[in-house]
C-alpha cells in the first residue's frame, strides 16, 4: 500500500516504513524550510535526529523533524504560513533560530 501525503498542495507517495524526509527526497524534494537570516534551504542532514534541519510541519503542528516522523496515508506537510519559513514565533513574537549549520541555535543545545 502506498500513502499519499500532499507537501504545499502536491502529493507525495511513501511506502510504509519511511519516514517524511524519506518520501520528500524519494520524490525529489530536497528542501523545505529556509533558515530564518539568510533564507539558505534547508531539508535532510543527518537523518537521524541529532540535527534540527529538517524541521517541517506536519498537519499545522510546526517544528517536527521530518526523519524522525514516519509517514502516513493523508498527513499535510510543509503548511506554515509562507513568511514563517516553517518556523513558529518564540518568546516576544521573535522567530527562533532555526538552527542549521551556519546559525546558531538548536542544535547548539542539541551538541551539549
Amino acid at each position: 500500500m502506498t500513502y499519499r501525503m500532499t507537501f504545499r498542495g502536491a502529493v507525495v507517495p511513501a511506502e510504509p516504513g519511511q519516514s517524511v524526509a524519506a518520501a520528500l527526497v524519494a520524490a525529489g524534494v530536497t528542501d523545505w524550510r529556509t533558515t530564518r537570516r539568510g533564507g539558505r534551504p534547508r531539508g535532510l542532514f543527518c537523518g537521524i535526529g541529532i540535527c534540527f534541519d529538517c524541521l517541517i510541519t506536519v498537519n499545522g503542528v510546526p517544528d517536527q523533524r521530518a526523519c524522525l516522523v514516519a509517514a502516513a496515508d493523508g498527513l499535510r506537510l510543509g503548511d506554515a504560513p509562507p513568511d514563517a519559513g516553517d518556523a513558529r514565533p518564540g518568546p516576544g513574537g521573535a522567530p527562533p533560530d532555526a538552527g542549521g549549520a551556519d546559525e546558531p541555535g538548536r542544535d547548539d543545545a542539541a551538541r551539549a
